[in-house]
């Protein structure tokens, strides 16, 4: 059979499949694309994991004429208030080291007369200043005017793990197109393999499609085994139907291949490569939402930070997985998401270099 009798679809086939075998043959590419994210899943979803709303709050009690009578005050709930009586030295070493959340002085033998002193930039310190007031009011005799009571709610997809998993799901789609793209090519450029496709009777664009068709058959299997670990791990639930999340992971996956091609074009050297893909994503962990929300940022910068294409997948991400939304809902994000996808493949086709 000669090239032009070669069926179209035969050689892109052709070139997923060796893909796919030099993964396979791969064990640390297998524990980065699909152990790693579970480890970090399982670190961070532990390290920020709700706290139950009676956990104790770390005190430290100045030692001062009314110490005693502050400290006996607290140990009454001590379920609550883990208290020390501590010199103000070290009282205060300890909340500039975050070791505690609170000091709280008494000059008065009383223990009427106090001086708080807590760190206004910590919530946990914030919230003990309240609850340790509150409590010591009460003990010394302050009586409410009002009577008040409080419900707790905690909505599906409102726990900061329901708004973190998104944000790592995001994490990965981006890492894997970047180095799961990006990488690699530069590695096969390095190594000589593309002028050797080159001289194949192969069409050059079918070849950067099989570097970016073969990343998503690993990234569909990557992004469903961390949903379910999560779902089990951590109770995470996806409000959405999963059509529409397919579809908002395989536009990520798409868009990010293109740029890790885009970036991958020119480079020739792993140096270079990894320089680039950095410049590129460094941004992209700090202002796109992966941990925190991008609002947190100034009024002026979120034009910028709301078209980058991390926030618009953790965007889209967030909306199917704790709100529900559909593909349907959230056009003009996916239309944004699939530009990216389209103009960086487009631009990296064209000034690709093939040695």
């Amino acid at each position: 059979m000669t090239p032009t009798d070669t069926p179209r679809w035969r050689p892109l086939i052709e070139l997923i499949k060796s893909r796919l075998r030099e993964f396979l043959r791969e064990p640390e590419a297998i524990f980065w694309v699909y152990g790693f994210p579970i480890l970090m899943t399982i670190a961070l979803g532990i390290a920020f994991r709700d706290k139950a709303p009676e956990e104790q709050i770390p005190v430290d009690v100045i030692e001062s004429p009314g110490a005693a009578a502050v400290a006996d005050a607290l140990a009454q709930r001590p379920e609550r208030f883990r208290v020390q009586k501590l010199a103000e030295g070290v009282a205060l070493e300890r909340l500039r080291k975050t070791k505690s959340n609170l000091a709280v002085s008494a000059p008065d033998s009383t223990g009427r007369n106090l001086v708080y002193r807590y760190d206004p930039v910590r919530a946990e310190s914030i919230i003990a200043h309240q609850v340790v007031d509150d409590h010591l009011q009460r003990h010394f005799g302050r009586q409410d005017v009002i009577t008040s009571r409080f419900d707790s709610y905690s909505p599906p997809g409102g726990r900061y793990i329901d708004f973190l998993i998104p944000g790592l799901l995001g994490m990965g789609l981006m890492g894997g197109g970047m180095w799961g793209v990006g990488f690699v090519t530069v590695d096969m450029r390095i190594r000589k393999l593309l002028k050797r496709f080159l001289a194949t009777p192969m069409r050059r664009r079918d070849f950067l499609l099989a570097v970016m068709l073969s990343r998503f058959l690993f990234m569909i299997p990557e992004m469903a085994i961390l949903i379910t670990f999560s779902h089990f791990a951590f109770d995470v639930v996806v409000a959405g139907d999963l059509v529409s999340l397919l579809g908002v992971i395989v536009l990520g996956g798409f868009c990010f291949s293109g740029i890790g091609l885009l970036v991958a074009s020119r480079a020739k050297t792993i140096e270079t490569v990894s320089g680039i893909m950095n410049l590129v994503m460094l941004p992209m962990w700090i202002l796109s939402g992966i941990f925190f929300s991008p609002e947190r940022f100034p009024e002026v910068a979120q034009p910028v930070i709301q078209a980058l294409p991390l926030t618009l997948l953790n965007n889209a991400l967030r909306a199917v997985i704790n709100d529900g939304s559909s593909l349907l809902e959230m056009p003009g994000t996916l239309l944004a998401l699939l530009a990216w996808g389209l103009i960086s493949f487009a631009v990296a086709l064209r000034i690709f270099r093939w040695e």
